[in-house]
């Protein structure tokens, strides 16, 4: 069995035990689409999100009313970044959701399909729901996608998310990229206007999370959009994945802890703090101004060192929403994007203490994310 096909479990549905009344369990998709009419690039997003569906099963219960309910359904959230960028979500009781467990995972609800090869669906708020139900947590708008799935490039953090620890719900939240590199083919409507998505220029990514929480800090960023600046050429076989922030097991935090993760060409490189054999050491620092949003990080582990600087432009991002199980709504400025965009710098440690340059690359059509919880907010 392959590794990217073992690591299938880990990419199912994980909402057991406790976490079937407090938990949450999401399935993100991130794309470059073109717009057939005039072929202007256009980054979507597509997410299959479950939170709390053993309280209430036959109704959904949302968590931003006057009540601060626990809420309760299985969402679909899609939507673009840029100009006319918009978050829609649909929402749906969990006794309308069919699972298929066996053989090939999928969940189905109304017109929305998951599956690890295929993924179909639409999404619609009008201007009257997203005004009058901020419970929803939804802008207005209409989208639409019917896209086959081709996960390439995997990354699993490992012993994080082993079945072991899964078992005990060690960490607050867990994380796993099934598709740092994967190819979307299909099509997308988006507020009237149809666009073509095309494989290998999709520059996709697909990924999940789950938990009792999130994670603030809460950083991301990734691109399978490589071009090398020492041959000119692109980068086909080449991506990179970060992401945590404040990682908690068993409560306790680990403060300032991120994983990162590149395939260079087919070698693959990780940064990783739960392998403590490998040494790895992450600093980062994020920069939000006026315009521009700027991340930095910067790598090591025994064998090499990886820079990157990644950025993104203010408007062409949106605030991400999100309620936690526990009905809360932490983030008020959770930054989310998809048309990042930067470089990347990897260097090999050789004797002496010296650095031998491996690749420097610029890269773009990136996703991007940053954000912390509200001030007095643990």
């Amino acid at each position: 069995m392959s590794k990217a096909r073992k690591y299938l479990r880990v990419n199912s549905y994980q909402l057991k035990g406790s976490l079937k009344r407090n938990g949450y369990d999401w399935w993100w998709h991130s794309f470059t689409g073109y717009k057939k009419s005039t072929g202007e690039a256009r980054a979507f997003f597509i997410e299959y999100f479950f939170i709390n569906p053993s309280r209430s099963p036959n109704e959904v219960v949302y968590g931003q009313t006057s009540e601060h309910s626990h809420p309760s359904y299985f969402m679909v959230k899609a939507g673009s970044w840029g100009t006319d960028g918009a978050q829609i979500h649909n929402f749906y009781p969990l006794k309308d959701v069919e699972f298929r467990r066996k053989k090939e995972f999928s969940i189905k609800a109304g017109r929305c399909l998951y599956s690890e090869k295929q993924i179909t669906g639409m999404v619609s708020v009008s201007p009257e729901e997203a005004a009058n139900h901020p419970e929803y947590m939804s802008d207005a708008g209409s989208m639409a996608w019917n896209l086959k799935v081709n996960k390439t490039i995997t990354f699993n953090p490992g012993y994080g998310t082993s079945w072991f620890f899964r078992k005990l719900n060690a960490f607050q939240m867990y994380w796993h990229a099934q598709g740092v590199k994967t190819e979307y083919t299909g099509t997308v409507m988006y507020n009237g206007e149809e666009y073509i998505v095309p494989g290998e220029e999709s520059y996709g990514y697909a990924d999940k999370n789950w938990g009792k929480d999130f994670t603030s800090p809460w950083l991301w960023l990734s691109s399978c959009n490589l071009v090398s600046e020492i041959s000119g050429q692109k980068l086909k076989n080449t991506c990179f994945d970060v992401g945590g922030g404040c990682p908690r097991v068993f409560g306790i935090p680990l403060h300032r802890r991120l994983l990162v993760f590149l395939s260079y060409e087919g070698q693959k490189i990780e940064f990783n703090f739960s392998k403590f054999w490998v040494k790895s050491t992450v600093t980062f620092n994020f920069v939000e101004g006026e315009d521009v949003l700027h991340w930095s990080v910067s790598a090591q582990n025994k064998k090499y060192l990886l820079d990157i600087d990644g950025y993104c432009n203010t408007d062409e991002m949106l605030f991400v929403n999100y309620e936690s199980p526990s009905g809360a709504k932490n983030f008020d400025r959770l930054w989310n994007g998809g048309t990042g965009y930067g470089e990347v710098k990897l260097f090999q440690k050789t004797k002496g203490n010296t650095l031998e340059i491996v690749e420097h690359a610029k890269f773009t059509n990136a996703g991007c994310e940053y954000g912390e919880y509200k001030k007095n907010v643990e």
